[in-house]
């Protein structure tokens, strides 16, 4: 807010404006969008237009900016994904070019964990309601979490058989860990899964991808003696400073959180303190800037929380990581130590991207769309000139597919056409067949920055897109 609070604040645009209803015992509310500027000048020079102001919430930004880069209208447009009020407010269809990208993601990650030293695993996204009566979930989130399903329709509401949807996967990993005994010499075991999990949220307050009810959350657990967690913090934080930039985004800000006054905690005051103190110490040695924030805690345990900003300037949570003494002690998990005596591991919970949900809004805003060629929708679009070129075209297509590539074969509408849809469809790579391209088995690249390359044979041509993919690279070509 400006200087004198919002009683300063005399007139400000408005973005959007959709109805509300935070919870179910107050009236309907209707949620405004608003920025409110730094600058004195009148509202008139806000208007969606060339002229550009600094909002309080950074980064600059005009009205007419917000609407074409904010993720809704980007995923609209490029296909990523769908709303429809048949299915609900807060549950996205992933459409074909939104999978391809997510599952490349995926891929990557799911590689990077295995390197690391992560198991991975697949649990059900439900549970018995004593499940998460045990773990403090049910009491901590009954409010976020969807009824309670029963066979039985006379069973009482707080039926301990009855069956939940998730509103985490930490109880499902505990129970992985608990499934056989272990010994000192197995840890630190790392537990890792792309889990499916579920918040009541209100229809008001969920939007695109960036809040949503059902949730793909890249997730893991590890489980590991106290002298351990140093090493995996430090090791969580390590793979975030190289997947990130990978994806390319950086960090907005590292966030200590520490638990605030009240009883609304889990765990011993010592455990709290040797917490906080070992995710303090990993971020000293990490050479991160960091802010300590009281309150902002998991109930279970202290955190540490990677913050990104959409171009709002609003800040969510991408990555974290969290010591919990907790849910090993209430699920009553345990190894056998070097002397042969039972020992209680500590509870190390981490996400690297958070949920492929809030990560896709954060990457379609931060590329406009333009994603690196490793992760893009289609990395190579096939254009013949006429349809002389067809054959031609189709083999090459077929001949990137077999490469590996995400291709596709443009052949309706004049190439002007054709070249202007892969243009709008940020595709990295198109490549074009006229004739002499055709008697000679080449093609001409053109590049999504505007280079288009001379004609260069079939395999020259996919050794540079390969090479590129392979690479991860941000550079289109040399």
């Amino acid at each position: 807010m400006p200087p004198g609070g919002p009683a300063a604040v005399t007139s400000c645009p408005c973005i959007s404006t959709s109805p509300a209803r935070r919870r179910r015992d107050v009236p309907a509310l209707v949620r405004v969008d608003l920025l409110i500027f730094q600058s004195t000048v009148g509202p008139g020079a806000h208007a969606p237009g060339p002229t550009r102001v600094r909002p309080t919430c950074a980064p600059a930004v005009s009205l007419q900016e917000h609407t074409v880069k904010d993720h809704r209208r980007l995923g609209r447009d490029l296909e990523i994904y769908h709303s429809d009020p048949m299915i609900g407010a807060g549950l996205p269809l992933w459409l074909p070019a939104g999978a391809a990208a997510r599952h490349a993601i995926e891929e990557y990650v799911r590689e990077e964990e295995r390197l690391a030293g992560y198991q991975h695993v697949y649990s059900p996204p439900l549970a018995k309601r004593q499940m998460f009566a045990r773990s403090g979930h049910l009491a901590k989130f009954a409010d976020d979490m969807f009824p309670a399903m029963s066979d039985d329709p006379d069973a009482a509401h707080d039926d301990p058989e009855a069956l939940m949807l998730r509103p985490s996967l930490c109880p499902h990993h505990a129970m992985v860990f608990g499934s056989r005994g272990r010994s000192y010499r197995e840890l630190p075991v790392r537990i890792a899964e792309l889990g499916g999990m579920y918040r009541a949220e209100r229809s008001g307050v969920v939007g695109g991808l960036s809040r949503v009810r059902a949730i793909s959350l890249n997730d893991a657990h590890v489980f590991c003696s106290l002298d351990q967690v140093g090493a995996e913090v430090a090791l969580v934080l390590a793979m975030c400073a190289r997947i990130h930039p990978a994806l390319g985004f950086a960090a907005d800000g590292y966030r200590l959180s520490l638990r605030g006054p009240g009883a609304g905690y889990l765990g011993a005051d010592a455990d709290w303190a040797r917490a906080e103190a070992l995710l303090r110490d990993a971020l000293v040695r990490a050479g991160v800037p960091f802010e300590e924030a009281p309150g902002e805690a998991a109930f279970y345990g202290p955190k540490i929380d990677i913050q990104v900003r959409d171009l709002a300037g609003r800040e969510s949570t991408l990555a974290t990581v969290q010591v919990d003494f907790a849910q090993p002690e209430r699920f009553d998990l345990s190894y056998t130590d070097r002397d042969g005596s039972p020992a209680r591991p500590v509870m190390v919970h981490r996400s690297i991207v958070g949920s492929m949900e809030r990560l896709m809004a954060h990457l379609l805003e931060v590329h406009q769309g333009a994603f690196p060629a490793w992760y893009a929708p289609v990395q190579l679009a096939v254009a013949p000139v006429g349809e002389a070129q067809d054959g031609s075209a189709r083999s090459f297509a077929e001949q990137a597919l077999r490469a590996g590539l995400r291709a596709s074969l443009s052949l309706d509408g004049s190439l002007g056409l054709r070249i202007r849809e892969a243009s709008q469809r940020k595709v990295p790579y198109l490549a074009v067949i006229g004739s002499r391209e055709a008697e000679a088995g080449e093609v001409s690249l053109r590049l999504r920055d505007g280079r288009q390359l001379p004609p260069i044979p079939y395999a020259q041509a996919l050794d540079l897109v390969g090479g590129a993919v392979a690479a991860r690279s941000r550079e289109l070509a040399p």
